[in-house]
């Protein structure tokens, strides 16, 4: 629905600012800081020193410093690395998630704002607040950081209208974008196996960064043999962590095991048919393929 919007409440904000707080970020995160600005947005992850995947959160321009839009199970670890990083930069890190909220609306309904501009990460301010297109995939609309008490008056001057949160996350997995439950992914696999240099989380081009040397190194030397993929389920149900069988040949194994799952896919082996229907101890299912992945 093109007036439909979605409170995320279940994403949170931290706020990183000071004069080392470009600086600070920029040697943490996947991503290149320079292309956060008042007019664009960036997806980008904290990995491990050998680059596996830890945390995602969207970065966003907020005065003078920047706003962190990650989920909320993952919100208070988040902050405890950032602090942990932190040592003797000027840098302080705030948790906003009682002040501020995160609202999603259709790609669309953007369009129709002033300002817009069909460009991944777009950021354009309504009423001062910020309102992103989603820098991973336009079709998944645009996001609204906006101060709680403020936020109901603002839905209501844009015509947008509550709805169900699972319908984003419906919209979300159908898409091949995982929506929830990332602390089941974290240690398990590289950041690069979560599609990131093509969500546009990662810059192959900035200098180091936590976990860079692997991720860099799989790019580089095309070691990347595994993917994160969606699972369509057929039949029965998925335990995590639980092997996936392809004509009883192992071929992946289940990460996110609940509404809207996820498997680590050897999408390479020459046994993985995406057409074919696999198996695991208590499931039947398929691996479906984002149109935005070519593969």
């Amino acid at each position: 629905m093109k007036n439909s919007v979605y409170i995320l409440e279940d994403r949170a904000i931290l706020y990183v600012h000071g004069l080392d707080a470009k600086n600070f970020l920029q040697n943490l995160i996947s991503n290149d800081i320079n292309k956060v600005t008042n007019n664009s947005s960036c997806f980008a992850s904290l990995l491990t020193p050998q680059g596996k995947f830890l945390y995602e959160f969207i970065i966003v321009k907020h005065k003078s410093g920047y706003f962190i839009d990650c989920e909320k199970t993952q919100s208070e670890e988040i902050f405890n690395q950032l602090k942990l990083y932190k040592i003797r930069s000027k840098v302080e890190i705030l948790n906003l998630s009682n002040e501020f909220v995160v609202a999603s609306f259709g790609y669309e309904k953007y369009l129709t704002i002033d300002g817009s501009k069909d460009t991944l990460g777009f950021t354009i301010r309504y009423r001062e607040d910020p309102v992103i297109l989603d820098p991973r995939n336009r079709a998944l609309g645009a996001r609204l950081i906006i101060n709680l008490e403020k936020l109901y008056l603002s839905l209501k001057k844009l015509n947008l209208k509550n709805d169900k949160i699972e319908n984003y996350y419906d919209q979300s997995h159908k898409l091949g974008i995982v929506p929830k439950n990332l602390n089941k992914l974290k240690n398990k696999l590289f950041g690069i196996e979560c599609n990131y240099e093509e969500l546009n989380g990662i810059d192959f081009k900035k200098g180091c960064y936590v976990g860079q040397e692997n991720t860099a190194r799989i790019k580089l030397k095309n070691k990347l043999s595994k993917r994160l993929l969606p699972i369509q389920m057929i039949d029965g149900k998925l335990a995590e962590d639980e092997k996936i069988y392809c004509n009883d040949i192992e071929i992946g194994k289940v990460l996110i095991n609940d509404n809207y799952p996820f498997a680590l896919v050897k999408f390479l082996d020459k046994n993985f048919d995406k057409n074919q229907t696999l198996k695991s101890k208590n499931g039947t299912f398929k691996i479906f393929l984002p149109e935005w992945l070519k593969i």
